[in-house]
């Protein structure tokens, strides 16, 4: 899937991803203007749009090395200059190539994730699964960050490749799961059955 595909304009999550700039800090870039008109909105309504993005992680890179009015110049000069090479405000000049790269594989990665995962209302109410399967990927996403690691998930789920493990958390990060939080992961509230055949429904309803 091309990452033409991903939309023009990303989420502050969706941005997170694709950048590598922690979440916090990319409110904190939008909310200080640094984005100029490519980004918008405030509090749950903020956006990216993708000419924006590799601005985002200028201004994220940046943060030690400028002041705020230094790195607002080198972006606008980028928004400005989008084919340039590097970025340049006065006497400093930043090389994007780096930059470039990170954030076009970063766009490939999201579009990737996106094909990987489908959500339908007719399975598990809709919630985000794994294309081909019943397994959700936040439910993935979850095993991994509470300490599980791609072998112990594989061996779980066999019908998993490596790949389709990387691309389920990507899109986790992405889309967060939405609402409150479970209070134990979807795999772990199981228990175990009494019977052969309740052990076969517990599982059709688990895939």
């Amino acid at each position: 899937m091309s990452s033409d595909n991903v939309t023009a304009t990303l989420s502050p999550s969706e941005a997170a991803c694709v950048t590598g700039v922690p979440l916090k800090q990319v409110h904190r870039i939008i909310d200080a203007g640094l984005l100029d008109e490519a980004a918008s909105g405030r509090q749950r309504s903020r956006a990216v749009r993708r000419e924006g993005l590799l601005g985002l992680k200028l201004a994220h890179e940046t943060t030690d090395m400028l002041t705020l009015d230094g790195r607002r110049r080198l972006v606008r000069y980028l928004l400005d200059h989008p084919r340039a090479r590097a970025a340049r405000a006065r006497e400093v000049s930043v090389d994007l190539r780096t930059m470039k790269g990170e954030v076009s594989k970063g766009l490939s990665t999201l579009a990737r994730a996106r094909d990987a995962v489908v959500s339908d209302r007719a399975v598990l109410s809709g919630m985000p699964c794994i294309k081909g399967t019943r397994i959700p990927v936040h439910d993935i996403a979850d095993m991994l960050a509470n300490g599980d690691s791609a072998e112990a998930i594989r061996e779980a789920y066999p019908q998993l490749s490596r790949s389709q493990i990387e691309l389920a958390v990507f899109f986790a990060r992405a889309y967060p799961r939405r609402g409150r939080p479970r209070r134990k992961p979807f795999w772990r509230a199981r228990q175990p059955s009494e019977s052969s055949e309740s052990s076969l429904d517990e599982t059709r309803l688990v895939r």
